[in-house]
């Protein structure tokens, strides 16, 4: 009986603290220190408005209110609201809200299901600073297209009602859909700034999953850099428009799949091309349920996204053959995240052919770019494309190379201590000394040739190699991205890996040969992964190599000084053993 009791008393506690959740003041998460991932309904008792609009007799509309009162407006697109609701769809549906309460509806939410299969597959967000602000980069115009059918889309910030397309959970989980099959568009801008909305700055950013594990395997960016255009300024527009041609591309790869949850971008190098482009304006793309009432028009800002029947952009399937088969492109660059730290979804951040030795986010030097790893990544350009972004294996270091390049410097950061993050200020302090190492092509045929070290970081070069005056030939075998697919990336980067562990293999039996005690550098004689035997392996060939020069100075060697020099940058440590 008293258990009977206690269990009444339990459950009538229990149901009384439901019926108190039940009549909430407001949404429950407002202002909370946990993530605020949806619009927050308005408090309780609030009765929405409903609008016809069309004057059939059937909602069109709910005006209503959310977080601080701030009103919103829910605009049925595709005829399904019904009185009682209170919210709109996510499958064709347009949000507004007057985030400033100025009776202008400043942020604008789009969804639109281009397949009718029940689902969105477009999200659209239209961010409009107040008036006398807009222009760049002021503003968003931000469409993602949900390829791969998972629901992801863009990430808003409902407690601030932001677009903060960067905010992740961990390394680089992004709360933004850039995993897997997907793609964004975007520009730093408001529409009502923009003569052409069928077309964009970032037009489009594609990521691509070939193994199919939801995880990004390659991006591809393309940029439409806005040039000047007098005619739409005279009409009102900014004065700087797109035009429908991209000269601005790079192309992201993890090379050896070692992404995985907690680690989702792990993009090892990028290939990107400048200058020159190709036109894209017969890439188009058509659009359903954009439009939506005629009558809703009066209430935005720029009704024009609206009207879309079409998007211009270069999709998935097209990007690669457009980049190589139409591009006519003035330069290309090639940058390799060497301390394998890179976390963006964008791609291993570019470095510059600038100062090798100045450091820091706008200051002249190889990272100038405020997105760049201060040190730990290795650049190289070919400022003409005379190479056509064909790359090689160098022999005089075992690694991938970007063929006609005519300099290019690894900035060594070894323990990876400053890292690419997705944002500077992010990383801490930049190294005040570190060492650098730079590449040139000497007699101008597309191979590096020469390798000057600066070990001490005191930015000045204590160490020059010539090959040729070594007697090596510097060429190489070219490979063309043009004709290659990711397994064929991924199928390159073993081999390369593989012939870097099998070559410290060798220079530890080379150094046995000559009495010199390896368990020095156990630490790289234990490779786990792909990645681990291409990085251990090339820093226990450089440690061999270094501690068999010391041997063979401190034996006034001239001869296998020579040998050594040789062996080591031609990637033939046999030679040492005849």
């Amino acid at each position: 009986m008293k258990k009977t009791i206690f269990l009444a008393c339990l459950l009538s506690g229990l149901l009384y603290g439901v019926r108190a959740q039940r009549t909430p003041d407001r949404y429950w998460n407002q202002r909370l220190q946990v993530g605020s991932f949806r619009l927050p309904l308005p408090p309780a008792g609030f009765l929405p408005e409903y609008l016809d609009l069309n004057g059939d007799g059937r909602p069109d509309a709910i005006r209503s209110v959310t977080i601080d009162d701030i009103p919103v407006l829910w605009l049925d697109d595709d005829g399904d609201m019904q009185r009682g609701d209170l919210e709109g769809d996510m499958d064709n549906d347009c949000l507004l809200v007057d985030r400033d309460k100025d009776g202008v509806y400043d942020l604008v939410v789009k969804y639109a299901d281009l397949n009718g299969d029940g689902k969105a597959d477009l999200q659209l967000i239209a961010d409009y600073p107040k008036e006398g602000q807009r222009g760049w980069p002021n503003g968003h115009y931000m469409i993602v297209l949900d390829t791969d059918g998972d629901g992801e889309f863009n990430y808003i910030n409902w407690n601030v009602m932001k677009l903060e397309c960067w905010e992740k959970y961990g390394l680089s989980d992004f709360y933004t859909d850039y995993h897997g099959n997907t793609a964004f568009i975007k520009i730093h801008t408001s529409t009502d700034r923009m003569e052409d909305l069928r077309i964009n700055w970032e037009n489009p950013f594609l990521f691509y999953d070939p193994d199919g594990d939801g995880l990004s395997e390659m991006a591809i960016r393309v940029l439409d850099d806005p040039a000047a255009d007098p005619e739409a300024e005279a009409a009102g527009f900014e004065k700087n428009q797109v035009k429908g041609a991209a000269n601005w591309v790079s192309i992201a790869l993890d090379l050896d799949n070692d992404n995985a949850p907690g680690n989702e971008f792990d993009f090892d190098c990028t290939l990107g091309f400048l200058g020159g482009g190709f036109d894209y304006m017969d890439q188009r793309h058509i659009l359903r349920n954009m439009r939506g009432l005629p009558e809703a028009d009066r209430f935005f800002v720029d009704p024009r996204f609206r009207q879309l029947t079409e998007l211009i952009y270069p999709a998935h399937k097209e990007a690669w053959k457009l980049i190589f088969d139409r591009g006519r492109w003035q330069q290309a660059y090639f940058v390799f995240d060497e301390d394998d730290d890179c976390a963006r979804w964008e791609r291993v951040e570019f470095y510059y052919p600038m100062d090798p030795f100045k450091i820091g986010s706008f200051k002249g030097g190889v990272d100038n770019h405020p997105q760049a790893d201060c040190a730990g990544d290795r650049g190289e350009w070919d400022t003409d494309n005379s190479g056509r972004g064909k790359l090689y294996v160098g022999r005089f270091d075992g690694r991938i190379h970007l063929y006609g390049a005519e300099w290019g410097c690894w900035r060594i950061d070894q323990n990876a201590r400053y890292f690419q993050g997705y944002d500077r200020a992010w990383q801490g302090k930049s190294p005040e000394i570190f060492a650098t190492v730079k590449y040139t092509d000497t007699d101008g045929n597309g191979f590096l040739d020469r390798i000057e070290y600066d070990l001490d970081g005191d930015r000045a070069f204590e160490t020059t190699v010539s090959l040729a005056e070594l007697g090596l030939d510097d060429r190489c075998d070219l490979i063309d991205p043009a004709s290659m697919n990711y397994k064929d990336f991924r199928k390159l980067f073993d081999r390369v890996a593989g012939d870097m562990w099998s070559g410290a293999r060798q220079a530890v039996a080379v150094a046995r040969r000559y009495g010199l005690e390896t368990l020095w550098y156990a630490k790289f004689m234990n490779p786990r992964s792909v990645r681990e035997k291409y990085n251990d392996g090339f820093w226990l060939q450089f440690y061999i190599y270094k501690d068999l020069e010391y041997l063979f100075a401190r034996q006034n060697d001239g001869d296998m000084l020579k040998k050594l020099h040789r062996a080591y940058f031609s990637s033939d440590w046999k030679s040492l053993t005849k």
